[in-house]
């Protein structure tokens, strides 16, 4: 079904300002974007308008008690002309779980959809054609009742923006490096580290800037619990090969269940490569790099797609993983993945939504 939503053109755009050979990741967003809101029990006037600022309450409860949940995905420039959204019904399982979590009504099936495919309709010259380059659509609800007191907001703001973007990492296959972290803690068992909530990287900001100025590129996850069990990379799920077999921590309510998560495991599957989801004690992961069992580890995300790290430190030691260099594994598994996004492949999952320009 198609839905209509009504439209405001902007006057000019802005796309021949921007320079799609050094675009960043999300500083330039492109013409428009959509909103609706939620009052009186549903979702109401939507509308694509001119991307810009709009008015917000000062006492608006998303400011002050941080209700708000967000999404994150990707549209491509297929190699045959044809834009793909690469699984869009999977960030919106999880943005219903996560509206769930943080008391949030879940916006309507047909609307998202509609929005997104209406935003990469009307913005579709913003979409890079370059590989490894995609136009990222970024979903975000708010709560906006102005209300000092600590509740669930009575009416809400839904819009999706969207921004060219290069890749979250450097794609050409250099590996990135890790800290483990001891100290902090990311999400603790009951908490919100399932859900797409601002709050859960808000309090990631001190411990990403630490391990950069000790020259790391991304925080390694332990449990909250003992610091003693990894669960993620600071943008991404992660993946060890030991001893041959590909393991991954398993979802236990305090990992983001990640889309590309999921597509990796996929993949290993119809490969005929089981890939374990357990638990995971750092300590087995330094054994195993001093014992030679180590292979390759990656980090998996929509940002990143498949990001080889090359380094763990943990508490001091330097661990170096496959020389420091992108594995077969990694590059095999980024190359099919970003072949079935371009529609370089048959999408034998069914995983791109076609939008319709």
């Amino acid at each position: 079904m198609t839905v209509s939503i009504p439209t405001t053109p902007i006057e000019s755009s802005r796309i021949a300002d921007v320079d799609f050979d050094r675009v960043g990741f999300g500083d330039v967003f492109s013409d428009h974007m959509f909103q609706v809101d939620f009052r009186d029990g549903a979702w109401r006037d939507p509308c694509i308008v001119p991307y810009g600022p709009f008015p917000i309450e000062p006492g608006a409860l998303c400011l002050h008690y941080g209700q708000t949940v967000f999404e994150g995905l990707k549209a491509f420039h297929g190699a045959d002309g044809v834009a793909r959204i690469f699984r869009p019904d999977r960030n919106l399982a999880r943005l219903k779980e996560s509206c769930r979590r943080l008391c949030i009504p879940p916006i309507d099936d047909e609307l998202y959809y509609g929005a997104i495919d209406a935003l990469v309709r009307i913005d579709r010259e913003w979409i890079p054609k370059t590989r490894g380059k995609a136009l990222y659509i970024r979903p975000l609800l708010i709560g906006t009742e102005p209300n000092l007191m600590i509740k669930p907001s009575d009416t809400y703001r839904f819009f999706i923006m969207t921004a060219p973007v290069r890749e979250y990492f450097d794609g050409s296959g250099a590996t990135i490096s890790l800290k483990a972290e001891r100290r902090y803690t990311r999400a603790a068992p009951g908490g919100t580290g399932a859900a797409k909530t601002g709050g859960n990287y808000a309090g990631s900001l001190l411990p990403g800037v630490e391990s950069t100025d000790q020259g790391h590129d991304q925080v390694l996850w332990l449990d909250g619990i003992g610091h003693e069990y990894v669960e993620e990379v600071g943008q991404m799920n992660i993946f060890f090969e030991i001893d041959g077999s590909v393991v991954t921590p398993a979802l236990r309510g305090t990992i983001l269940p990640g889309v590309t998560r999921e597509c990796v495991i996929r993949l290993l599957e119809d490969r005929g490569r089981k890939c374990e989801e357990r638990r995971v004690r750092i300590d087995e992961i330094v054994e195993a790099a001093y014992g030679g069992m180590l292979g390759e580890v990656f980090g998996a995300g929509t940002a990143a797609v498949i990001a080889p790290v090359g380094r763990i430190d943990v508490d001091g030691q330097k661990i170096e993983v496959n020389g420091a260099r992108r594995g077969p594994l990694a590059a095999s598994l980024y190359d099919e993945i970003l072949d079935i996004q371009c529609g370089g492949v048959e999408d034998r999952f069914g995983w791109n939504r076609l939008a319709p320009l």
